[in-house]
């Protein structure tokens, strides 16, 4: 397996939505994917690109050819890692759920070693204790031995989307803390070595107050997390003006969040960098867009290329003043294409976001 020594952890959130699943198909139709929701979507104020077209086309990404093309585009852009959204107990059914992106595509491509990868478990559901058994057991045997899976410090890195919705399912605190430590018992009895827990910043904000407890850092203590990041912006910057918002006002107030984020946590918090966002075509279209919850929310206009890699540049600068004994950060992402945060190519950009990346970060 190839040597990984960059100086930065540069970590892509991945959104596998772009295969068909048994379980969208049960309720969808078959073959369903995001993709024609994509197809339909339209503009909703003077200059907002919608729809968003993919260069490379509406791609299967269970394909290991399809896996192929994305990690040598990212792996030659200066991205070391793919951070992937997975899902448990979703879906109308038991187990993973679009898990066939990683299993399926990633893990079976030949240039496969050319990138890392992690596992944020999306738990938008309350899961019982049998049922995160079953999950880190399901873990443990099919990533956690993968040669090429993402490790901080030598730990495999393992984050969380929703603290909160965690502490939930299991009952509590006390009963969280139990789990997460078993999940450590198993990984290491396993051979697999030592679990990096992070928390993303979504899970601890105020909102979940009187499920988490008065003291987030007592919760991280008593948890036993290694660390914390976020997942995009959105979550604790919110745009005044609607239904178009500056992308450059949300990077500024981002920007500021990263110190003090820094500065709330007792365990090492990693910035996040946002290519834009843009749900639209999640919201019906046959109706105006009305300032609502999600998916009706503000959208972000002006991130060209451009004003994506001056944010770049400012993480850079940032990681290269901290104390971070790995100085990595996560971007957001990929290929949330309905979600208007996407590296992948458009007809209108090309590779040009990517390019942003490898001019601030690539060799």
């Amino acid at each position: 397996m190839a040597e990984h020594n960059q100086p930065y952890e540069v970590a892509v959130y991945y959104f596998p939505q772009w295969h068909p699943d048994p379980k969208n198909e049960a309720t969808k139709g078959e073959g369903w994917t995001e993709w024609p929701s994509l197809r339909v979507a339209k503009p909703v104020f003077p200059g907002h690109e919608q729809p968003k077209v993919p260069l490379w086309g509406e791609l299967d990404e269970s394909d290991p050819a399809v896996s192929e093309k994305q990690i040598d585009a990212a792996a030659d852009h200066g991205i070391t890692s793919f951070i992937y959204d997975w899902y448990w107990d979703m879906g109308g059914g038991e187990g993973p759920f679009l898990h066939r992106a990683l299993e399926d595509g990633f893990l079976q491509a030949p240039n496969r070693d050319r990138l890392r990868f992690g596992i944020m478990w999306a738990n938008h559901n309350e899961v019982s204790r049998e049922r995160f058994d079953a999950m880190t057991d399901y873990l443990i045997i099919r990533y956690f031995n993968e040669p090429n899976f993402l490790k901080i410090e030598g730990k495999l890195y393992f984050s969380i989307y929703e603290c909160h919705t965690l502490i939930k399912g299991l009952g509590g605190i006390a009963e969280t803390r139990e789990a997460l430590q078993s999940f450590r018992e198993k990984t290491r009895e396993a051979g697999c070595g030592e679990l990096h827990l992070n928390l993303v910043e979504w899970g601890l904000n105020e909102a979940n107050r009187d499920i988490i407890g008065p003291d987030t850092n007592e919760l991280v203590r008593t948890l036993s997390i290694d660390s914390v990041t976020s997942y995009v912006w959105i979550h604790h910057v919110e745009p005044a003006s609607f239904p178009d918002s500056p992308y450059a006002d949300c990077a500024s107030e981002a920007v500021a969040k990263w110190s003090e984020f820094r500065d709330a946590f007792e365990v090492p918090y990693y910035p996040n960098s946002t290519m834009g966002w843009d749900p639209s075509p999640r919201c019906r279209q046959d109706i105006p867009l009305v300032r609502g919850e999600y998916p009706y929310t503000p959208i972000l206009t002006g991130n060209t290329p451009e004003a994506f890699e001056a944010n770049l540049q400012e993480v850079k600068d940032y990681l290269d003043q901290s104390n971070l004994a790995t100085r990595m950060f996560t971007i957001y992402a990929w290929n949330e294409w309905t979600e208007g945060g996407y590296l992948e190519p458009d007809t209108i950009h090309g590779m040009k976001y990517l390019e942003a990346i490898r001019n601030v970060f690539g060799k």
